[in-house]
């Protein structure tokens, strides 16, 4: 048997052809859980060339169905209750129960942008996405786990600027700082019903969460987008040069897939408000 045999698992933030939401919605179906699959795009825009035949969250779901188990694909602006609320009745309606819920929906807005240049609107947009997101997810999933809840588990990706916050990211940075310590708080709710809830935090990953930032970087630089990433690329305060981490690359989504899939085995039932940073040996 394979560790989440019998299980189902709700990934939000997984259409994108290079997101850690795809990869972790694929590990949890080799690990024999039945995933739900959710974005707020059912096919979202990609900068990169040969990913004319990606179909999105249909394609995640072939994927997982590859994998001999059963997916289900939902549009959801997570900033929506009621979206929120849809995306778990159907979850419910197809397959009876949530027993994980992974969050993965993220945006970053653009950098570096000092806060006496911020707008207002991105301000709301990011803690709306990031944090309301987050909150809205948690709850209606959290309601559903309570009565049966032992052995089920919450993993939300937050971020190292949840930790460690940098200067043009002030929006992003205190999204992640709330994501934490809304984590923090629903782990010791949740407790008592035996619910783990825990976080990770990515640092520099190879995914289309860089999509927007590459895209800009090498229009200004009036250069293709592979032009562009042979060139160099800035990290999110605008340096120049690879990113500082000891390992020597960039994370990849797979990185974190094996992270989650630990964080949802019983391996690790007594794991439990720890956010979990992941940057390679950065900090």
């Amino acid at each position: 048997m394979s560790a989440l045999d019998g299980k189902v698992a709700l990934v939000t933030g997984a259409a994108a052809k290079r997101s850690m939401g795809r990869a972790i919605a694929v590990q949890l179906a080799k690990d024999g859980a039945d995933v739900v699959v959710a974005d707020r795009f059912a096919v979202p825009k990609s900068i990169w060339a040969g990913d004319q035949d990606w179909k999105g969250l249909d394609s995640v779901v072939d994927e997982i169905e590859t994998e001999g188990r059963e997916g289900l694909a939902v549009v959801c602006d997570v900033s929506q209750s009621a979206d929120v609320d849809a995306l778990v009745a159907q979850a419910l309606e197809t397959f009876g129960r949530i027993d994980i819920l992974v969050h993965c929906v993220g945006v970053r807005g653009p950098v570096p942008v000092p806060v006496v240049e911020l707008d207002e609107a991105t301000w709301r947009m990011l803690l709306d996405v990031n944090l309301t997101g987050a909150f809205l997810t948690s709850k209606a999933v959290a309601k559903t786990m309570i009565p049966d809840g032992e052995g089920k588990k919450i993993v939300l990706i937050s971020s190292m600027a949840g930790v460690g916050p940098y200067p043009g990211g002030a929006g992003y940075c205190a999204s992640k700082h709330g994501l934490l310590g809304l984590m923090k708080t629903l782990a010791r709710e949740l407790a008592p019903y035996k619910i783990n809830v825990n976080a990770i935090n990515p640092g520099g990953f190879d995914t289309n969460f860089r999509d927007d930032s590459v895209a800009k970087q090498a229009a200004d630089r009036n250069m293709t987008v592979e032009e562009s990433l042979k060139a160099g690329t800035a990290g999110p305060t605008g340096q120049a040069g690879p990113p500082p981490i000891p390992l020597g690359r960039l994370g990849t989504p797979q990185d974190v897939a094996d992270l989650v899939s630990f964080l949802v085995s019983d391996q690790a039932k007594y794991i439990a408000g720890e956010d979990i940073n992941l940057s390679g040996g950065g900090s």
